[in-house]
C-alpha cells in the first residue's frame, strides 16, 4: 500500500512538472495555426517590454496590438508585458533569441556586445534631436546596424526613439563637468557610457532598468541618466534632488522580433504582423516627443527635484570635455557611421 501510494504520489509530481512546464515554456504560443494559403492564422504573439504604461514605448506597443488584433478579426492575439513583467531587461534579448517572446523593444546601447556600432545613441551630442535620430536609423547605414542580428535569427525593424537623456543625482546641482567628479552613476552598460563618466572623473555601474529606482533609493550610485518620461513614469523625482537638463545622450529603442516566428507565418498573416509593426513605429515615434514634453512638466509641477537647464556656454564645456570619447571609439565603432549620424543634423 505504502508503495503504490509513493507512486502515485511520484506519477502526481511528474504530471504537475510537465504541466507548469508546458505552460512557462511560451513556446506554443507563438505556433500558428494551419491555415490555407489565402486564410489568416491563428497565433498568440507575446510582446515585452521593460518600461511603464505611460511612456511611448507602450503607447506603440499598443499601436501594434489593436492594428493586428483588428485587421486579423482577432485571429492573431498579441500580449503586451510591461515593466519587465515577463522577462527583465537583462534576458530579454535571450528570450527573443529563443522564440520565448516574439516582439520587443531593446535600448540600444544594451547591444554593444552584440555589435560596437550600437553605441551610436551613447556618443555625445552626436544628435540635434529626435527627427535626427530617426533619419540616421532609417538610412542605410542605419539600417546595416539594426539588421546586424540576424545571425541570432532576429529581424531588425525600426528604431523607437525615447529621447535625450538628462542628469539626475541626489548629492548636489551639476553645472559643469567638474561637478561630476567623485559621483558614481548608473548606465545601462557598455564602454561608452562608462566612458562619459570616466572621462570626467565619475564613476559608472550598470544596473538594469527595472532596478534602479532601488539602486537609487539605497544609494548604490549616487544618480542616472534618462529621458524625462523614464525619471517621471518611474518617479525618481522622489529619491533624488536634482536634474540637470543636459541631452547629452540619448535612449533609442530597437524594434525587433524573432526570425523563426515571422518565417513561420503565411503571406497574409506576415503582412498583418509587418504592417501592425509599421503601425506601431509610426505612433511610437509620434508620442515620444510629446510624452517627454509632459514629463517635464509633471515634473515641475511635483516639485520635488531641483531642475537646471545648461546653457549653450555650458553645453560647450561639456562637448570639449567628452571630445576624447570620439577620438577612442570612432574607429571603433566605423567613422562611416559616425559620419552618417552627423550628417543626419543638417
Amino acid at each position: 500500500m505504502r508503495n503504490s501510494k509513493r507512486n502515485f504520489l511520484a506519477l502526481l509530481s511528474i504530471t504537475m512538472l510537465l504541466i507548469l512546464s508546458a505552460c512557462g515554456s511560451g513556446g506554443s504560443s507563438s505556433e500558428p495555426s494551419s491555415a490555407g494559403e489565402n486564410e489568416v492564422q491563428e497565433v498568440t504573439i507575446k510582446l515585452a517590454h521593460e518600461v511603464a504604461e505611460n511612456t511611448s514605448q507602450h503607447v506603440g506597443s499598443v499601436a501594434v496590438k489593436d492594428y493586428i488584433e483588428k485587421e486579423s478579426d482577432g485571429k492573431i492575439k498579441v500580449q503586451i508585458y510591461p515593466n519587465g513583467q515577463l522577462f527583465g531587461d537583462k534576458d530579454v534579448y535571450q528570450q527573443l533569441v529563443a522564440n520565448n517572446v516574439q516582439i520587443t523593444q531593446i535600448d540600444l546601447s544594451k547591444l554593444v556586445g552584440e555589435d560596437p556600432r550600437f553605441n551610436i545613441p551613447s556618443m555625445p551630442y552626436l544628435f540635434n534631436g529626435d527627427d535626427e535620430a530617426v533619419k540616421f536609423w532609417d538610412s542605410e547605414k542605419g539600417m546595416e546596424i539594426l539588421t546586424s542580428l540576424d545571425s541570432d535569427g532576429i529581424y531588425g525593424i525600426a528604431m523607437w526613439p525615447n529621447g535625450p537623456k538628462h542628469l539626475t543625482n541626489a548629492v548636489k546641482p551639476l553645472k559643469k563637468p567638474e561637478d561630476l567628479e567623485g559621483l558614481k552613476f548608473r548606465t545601462q552598460g557598455g564602454q561608452v557610457l562608462e566612458s562619459v563618466f570616466s572621462t570626467l572623473g565619475a564613476g559608472s555601474v550598470s544596473i538594469p532598468f527595472t532596478e534602479l529606482y532601488t539602486a537609487l533609493q539605497q544609494g548604490t550610485v549616487d544618480g542616472q541618466t534618462n529621458t524625462f518620461v523614464n525619471i517621471d513614469s518611474k518617479k525618481f523625482d522622489e529619491i533624488q534632488k536634482y536634474l540637470t537638463v543636459s541631452g547629452e545622450t540619448r535612449v533609442d529603442l530597437g524594434l525587433f522580433v524573432n526570425q523563426k516566428f515571422m518565417d513561420g507565418l503565411n503571406e497574409p498573416t506576415r503582412k498583418i504582423v509587418e504592417d501592425g509593426l509599421k503601425a506601431g513605429t509610426e505612433e511610437a515615434r509620434k508620442a515620444a516627443k510629446v510624452m517627454n514634453e509632459e514629463s517635464r512638466k509633471n515634473l515641475e509641477e511635483r516639485g520635488e527635484i531641483e531642475i537646471y537647464e545648461l546653457s549653450e556656454e555650458e553645453i560647450e564645456a561639456f562637448k570639449e570635455a567628452w571630445a576624447p570619447i570620439y577620438d577612442e571609439y570612432t574607429s571603433i565603432i566605423g567613422e562611416e557611421y559616425i559620419e552618417a549620424a552627423k550628417q543626419a543634423n543638417e
